[in-house]
């Protein structure tokens, strides 16, 4: 099998160095398998599979929540949630810097995407924390590793795509992800803290006192959005109603709060709508395309000799969790997350499952190197939304995020212990 792999991933590079869309580059890899290797008609394969990959019904809570979420980063609400955890997080050390970390869990919850967290959180809060005075490279940093919070607490249109990929529940990967994504706000609030002490100088003083009937008058305008997230998390949990159920009543309740905030305009409706559109189609593209890879690459038996071979190396658990966390960082180098599950999902599912290990844990892992990848250049999504709110290059972006990348590779080893 070593011809059929070295094909298979030397024509995979250089289509994606080569500039092709990484849908068309799968659609178009997995043609040449079928032509070059097997006897099989690629254009009936093809047909079949395609349907396949993209009719599934879990796929359809996608949109929902790619909908929900560009309603409610074209609101008012992230300026209210920023409002509302100023008079509770000033006072710590490191300040309004926890509300990059605090926000982001917060919007993450209705959102499900990590480069629309950061964007919608960091328009309000970089501009208000540099007027304040905070370390420049902090404020970038704390936003771009609490935006990858939106790919971990659920609803997280990732595990969306893991759970159709891998063929678990969805609503079991949500559940799993609640922990991991506590875990998280936890590292990066702490570093945040310790980091304060440390550097008393760089964190703004603010001696204001504030009153709990403040605080707790200033938490009123956190009630929309925590009853949202309630109204979601909470239908799915209990049983009564289906992740596209729940999706369906996120984008409602997000219209309502949009139209009560005074945010909600024909035009805002439309841009919102028109964002959701090609983002869905672009996942279900790549979906589609990796369904027909996947089916060709099966036929010369590819996936089945890799995994097989992997298997015979002996690795522990342990080791196979570490060489796939470093396989998952080279590829976040290059790919975005969707590309790089459906892509890996063929050839390391079975591998982990010969391993004794638990998909859905599995994918909560998968979720959490992902991550990583939002933050890595050049490919890494979160870098050009910072790049593009702050204004600074990418190698100064990258440099200041570098401690919560650290900080993610902390929380992938405590995910494993």
């Amino acid at each position: 099998m070593m011809i059929e792999t070295v094909f298979v991933l030397g024509l995979l590079f250089a289509l994606l160095l080569g500039g092709i869309w990484i849908g068309v580059a799968l659609f178009a890899l997995g043609w040449a398998t079928l032509t070059v290797f097997s006897s099989t008609l690629p254009g009936p394969l093809m047909a079949n599979t395609t349907w396949g990959a993209a009719s599934a019904w879990s796929l359809t809570a996608l949109p929902m929540f790619i909908w929900m979420g560009e309603i409610l980063s074209r609101s008012r609400i992230a300026q209210d949630v920023f409002r509302g955890l100023v008079p509770w997080l000033k006072r710590l050390p490191g300040g309004l810097l926890h509300c990059n970390v605090v926000g982001c869990g917060i919007f993450a919850a209705i959102s499900g995407s990590s480069a629309a967290t950061a964007a919608t959180i960091g328009r309000m809060t970089v501009p208000e924390l540099t007027r304040r005075g905070y370390d420049d490279r902090m404020v970038i940093g704390s936003l771009a590793g609490s935006g990858t919070l939106g790919l971990m607490i659920p609803p997280s249109i990732m595990m969306i795509v893991y759970g159709i990929t891998a063929e678990v529940s969805i609503a079991r990967l949500f559940i799993a992800g609640i922990l991991p994504g506590l875990m998280m706000i936890v590292l990066f609030s702490g570093f945040i803290a310790v980091w304060a002490w440390r550097n008393p100088s760089k964190v703004p003083r603010d001696d204001t006192r504030t009153t709990l009937r403040e605080k707790l008058w200033a938490s009123r305008l956190l009630i929309p959005t925590v009853l949202l997230i309630l109204a979601i998390i909470g239908s799915i949990y209990t049983g009564i109603a289906t992740p596209t159920e729940a999706a369906a009543l996120g984008v409602l309740g997000s219209l309502i709060l949009s139209a009560v905030s005074g945010s909600l305009s024909p035009k805002v409706f439309w841009e919102s709508a028109m964002a959701a559109m090609r983002t869905s189609c672009m996942i279900g593209f790549i979906i589609a395309s990796a369904g027909f890879l996947t089916t060709a690459v099966a036929f010369i038996g590819l996936p089945a000799a890799i995994a097989q071979g992997i298997s015979n190396m002996g690795l522990s658990p342990g080791l196979l969790i570490l060489v796939l966390t470093v396989i998952f960082i080279i590829l976040g180098c290059f790919l975005d997350g969707v590309s790089m599950i459906v892509l890996t999902s063929a050839v390391l599912l079975p591998t982990v499952q010969a391993a004794g290990i638990d998909l859905i844990w599995f994918g909560i892992f998968v979720i959490l190197v992902v991550e990583m990848a939002q933050i890595t250049p050049p490919v890494g999504f979160n870098l050009f939304v910072l790049q593009a709110l702050t204004g600074r290059d990418m190698f100064y972006v990258a440099r200041a995020t570098a401690p919560f990348f650290a900080l993610l590779l902390i929380a992938a080893l405590l995910l494993w212990l």
